[in-house]
């Protein structure tokens, strides 16, 4: 089965296939769950299911339903959960980037600035926890609220390390396991405890979330270096635009000497323009950065791949395995 799955490139289209007639219902599922009596509040939901994605995380939801068991109508509820507390988060991150555009579409804080924007997000996590509490569903108010909770955390930690350049591999790792993993870990585990009630199922499920999430952001972090663009839209380079440090350059600084050391966090702080983006990933490949984090990705997908080991075969779990494939493989 190994041998057949890693024949074929990877890719979302055929990750998806052992549930694209849920996601089809799906999309009705998450339409209706952000409607409002409220005019502009309608009027910018509409907006909102325009602005479609990957679903990427609703994908997760339903496959690691059906890995533990069986689709039903609490893991609708689940994916429409995730997706709600997603959207809401991408709509108050465009508000603190001061981004102008959104999966090819305007952003919301772009068409009805940024007070509309900010309320519009608060409306959306009001929405998603009264989806929980209105059927009951305990177990997913819980995982979710420490999803939001890590995710606040992790990005408030990479504010405040932003700004004083001084991050070190072990706060990367909380950084990204809290800003990315812990929701990817959110979606597979309510995926899992929509199905089963087995304990062990939800924890394993868990555990291949949160894993795959950082070989995600890994990768992603070494496309700021080696692709033209990334995934979710980023020119080469934004990060040290931004201040910052990723894993390649983390692993570069520390193995470096520290002359050039000061020197590449000299230029991203003073702005890093072209010049000083192509002098700073020569460093990184020079010392090593590269190929540790390209390691470390892979570590953590061997991780999530072990996660999924004792759960017996079945599309959705080969699905899952080519979801780590995807992740590894991926080069834009």
């Amino acid at each position: 089965m190994n041998e057949t799955r890693r024949k074929v490139a990877p890719s979302l289209d055929s990750i998806k296939t052992p549930v694209e007639a849920e996601l089809k219902q799906f999309n009705g599922f998450f339409r209706e769950s952000m409607r409002s009596k409220v005019g502009l509040v309608d009027l910018v939901a509409r907006y909102l299911v325009r602005q479609k994605g990957k679903r990427v995380r609703p994908i997760l939801v339903f496959l690691s339903a059906k890995a533990c068991g069986r689709v039903n109508q609490s893991t609708f509820r689940a994916a429409t959960l995730v997706e709600i507390l997603h959207t809401a988060t991408l709509i108050h991150d465009d508000v603190v980037d001061d981004a102008d555009t959104r999966r090819g579409l305007a952003s919301i804080n772009a068409v009805w600035k940024n007070k509309v924007a900010v309320l519009m997000g608060d409306y959306l996590l009001s929405r998603g926890l009264l989806l929980a509490l209105e059927n009951n569903d305990s177990y997913f108010l819980h995982c979710t609220s420490r999803a939001v909770k890590r995710m606040s955390e992790g990005e408030l930690l990479q504010i405040q390390k932003s700004r004083q350049l001084n991050l070190d591999e072990a706060t990367y790792l909380n950084i990204i396991g809290d800003k990315t993993a812990s929701l990817l870990a959110t979606c597979t585990e309510i995926g899992a405890a929509s199905s089963s009630d087995d304990p062990e199922q939800r924890r394993l499920m868990r555990e291949f979330g949160e894993n795959i999430g950082m070989a995600f952001q890994i990768r992603d972090d070494l496309l700021d270096y080696q692709g033209r663009k990334s995934i979710i839209g980023k020119p080469t380079g934004i990060d040290m635009k931004e201040k910052k440090l990723t894993l390649p350059l983390i692993y570069a600084l520390h193995q470096g000497n520290r002359k050039d050391a000061k020197q590449a966090l000299k230029r991203i702080k003073n702005g890093a323009r072209q010049k000083d983006i192509e002098w700073v990933v020569e460093f990184v490949e020079n010392n090593g950065g590269i190929d540790y984090a390209k390691s470390k990705a892979e570590e953590y997908s061997e991780r999530a791949r072990t996660a999924l080991a004792p759960f017996p075969d079945s599309e959705a779990k080969e699905a899952l395995l080519e979801f780590v494939d995807f992740v590894m493989e991926r080069t834009s």
